[in-house]
């Protein structure tokens, strides 16, 4: 018996020892630099594909790929880049985007990831933010650059520009020229761990942009806890990457891609043909979209000549998914998984999975495996089941605040928990459904109204493509709906204003249905395809209809 007792003892002191290697392991990698990552993808797996550009070809395994970051590492040390340092891109997605990003990670600078959909007034704003002093280019945005350097008016000293040599401007260092000539060996790690690794500008729709400072541990982590709540990034799997890399749609699927050796197929610009081509070329097992690029997707959809039969999934975030466009996915096969998360975030909010998606269709789902998520009141007292309130988010991928910024930082992060802005409500499982944004909800005569619920009922009504509701002020209600509607058929006077009213009638409480309908083009969008409602606010001022 007491020699039992030993061994049983002895046998739990092993396991508490594999345990605590485990740990330790897990706090090394976490305190280590995003491009060791790279590096050891690349030792262990070095001839697997990791990189496909699905316009140009071009493709690289993870030792090509390693090898490459380390030369654009080597190369930016060589011209004075310093740990800290900021150097901004304004590059599409694409090959020369990852290896130059996990070369400046390498080399320890911060990355600035400039929305190359900006204009120069909205990025020299960015620039002098960020203090950048190097800016990294695409020919593709040649004129924006000349003129940010005509004007002068920024920090930028060092002007690097990526395309043809023949129209390389003057006073500017070739990308492909220096990479070329450094050397390919690992560069030693300066920086890792809570160092900052990008900034991710918020994306502005209630205001001026601010940069949320991401960090090596933040992502990493990130990294772990989406391979830990999904299985759709795995070794052999091919991940669809369309999402522009400036955004945390784009990098946070990189970095887990790389750490799980995941195919990342990248595409310059979204087209739903083009995509649907993709898919089929390169057997697609996954990928993030958000729901416009989802539902031009199945607006263009030919059974008879789309080929889809690989994907698993596919990833939606960004915004509430309609439920009738999670309806019309379920009906072709197509698996989607709802998640939630903010750039604030650094990523994994909350996740609904395939086993759940009919029984709780609309909902985002409950928290990541490594993420605590709650609802609070305004008093920030723990709402009931049921019960709007807002969102709060609580991981180690949270970023480490804004840039340069204290007063906005200490406002968004409280005992450690990061105020979303969003509503939501949560039911006794945990699932969460996301409502609005705090800033975008109504109040319609004491009666809080969010547009995303009215956004989801009115893309039901036949002969709509977009929809997007906003507040005007009311003499009467204080705020009254607007729905402003995109038709499927710009060439049609259908819908009408009635046919729109009418289709919400019974469908909406009374108070919640729009007092007006206004038609457009376009409803204007971030790059993560956000509504941008401020625009449409100055656009459609009011005062509401009676």
């Amino acid at each position: 018996m007491k020699g039992l007792v030993r061994t049983q003892l002895v046998r739990v002191e092993i396991v508490d020892r594999r345990a605590e290697a485990r740990s330790d392991s897990f706090r090394f990698m976490l305190s280590s630099n995003v491009g060791d990552l790279l590096r050891r993808r690349a030792a262990r797996n070095p001839s697997n594909e990791a990189l496909v550009d699905a316009m140009s070809g071009e493709r690289l395994t993870y030792a090509a790929l390693n090898e490459r970051a380390n030369q654009s590492a080597h190369a930016m040390r060589a011209l004075g880049v310093k740990p800290g340092d900021r150097v901004a891109l304004l590059l599409p997605n694409g090959i020369s985007f990852v290896a130059t990003y996990y070369g400046l990670a390498k080399a320890g600078a911060v990355q600035p990831l400039l929305n190359w959909r900006l204009v120069p007034d909205e990025l020299e704003f960015l620039l002098n933010d960020s203090g950048a002093e190097t800016l990294i280019f695409h020919q593709d945005f040649l004129e924006t650059a000349l003129e940010l350097r005509r004007r002068g008016t920024t920090r930028v000293q060092t002007w690097i520009y990526d395309g043809e040599a023949a129209h390389q401007p003057v006073g500017t260092e070739h990308l492909n020229t220096l990479v070329q000539g450094a050397p390919c060996h690992e560069p030693e790690l300066l920086t890792g761990g809570n160092d900052v690794l990008c900034l991710c500008y918020s994306s502005g729709t209630t205001g001026r942009p601010k940069g949320a400072m991401l960090t090596h541990e933040g992502q990493t982590f990130a990294s772990f806890n989406y391979a830990a709540s999904a299985q759709d990034f795995q070794l052999g799997g091919r991940y669809l990457l369309v999402l522009p890399l400036f955004h945390l749609g784009g990098i946070g699927p990189m970095h887990v891609s790389v750490m799980q050796g995941t195919t990342l197929i990248v595409m310059k610009a979204f087209d739903p043909e083009k995509v649907w081509q993709v898919v089929a070329n390169e057997r697609i097992t996954s990928g993030l979209l958000v729901p416009v690029m989802l539902q031009a997707m199945l607006a263009t959809h030919d059974p008879s000549r789309h080929d889809h039969s690989s994907i698993r999934s596919l990833w939606v975030a960004a915004a509430p998914v309609p439920v009738s466009m999670l309806e019309r996915c379920l009906e072709k096969g197509i698996g989607v998984l709802q998640t939630y998360g903010l750039t604030e975030s650094g990523g994994p909010g909350t996740i609904l999975g395939a086993a759940d998606a009919q029984r709780k269709i609309g909902s985002a789902g409950t928290s990541y495996f490594l993420t605590d998520v709650r609802i609070v009141k305004t008093d920030g007292s723990s709402c009931s089941p049921g019960e709007p309130g807002e969102v709060q988010v609580r991981s180690r991928s949270v970023m480490a605040g804004y840039w340069n910024n204290p007063e906005a930082t200490a406002e968004a992060i409280v005992d450690g928990w990061l105020r979303t802005g969003d509503i939501a409500v949560m039911d006794g499982e945990g699932f969460v459904t996301i409502q609005d944004r705090l800033k975008d909800m109504i109040i319609s005569g004491g009666e809080n109204v969010y547009p995303a619920e009215l956004e989801n009922v009115i893309l039901g009504c036949p002969g709509v493509r977009e929809v997007a509701v906003i507040g005007q002020p009311s003499q009467q209600w204080g705020e009254s709906p607007l729905a402003i509607v995109v038709r499927a058929d710009p060439t049609s006077a259908s819908p009408t204003r009635a046919d729109v009213l009418a289709y919400c009638d019974g469908k909406l409480a009374r108070f919640k249905v729009p007092k007006d309908v206004e038609f457009t083009n376009e409803i204007p969008r971030n790059a993560s395809g956000k509504a941008l409602k401020r625009i449409l606010r100055d656009q459609f001022p009011g005062p509401a209809a009676k």
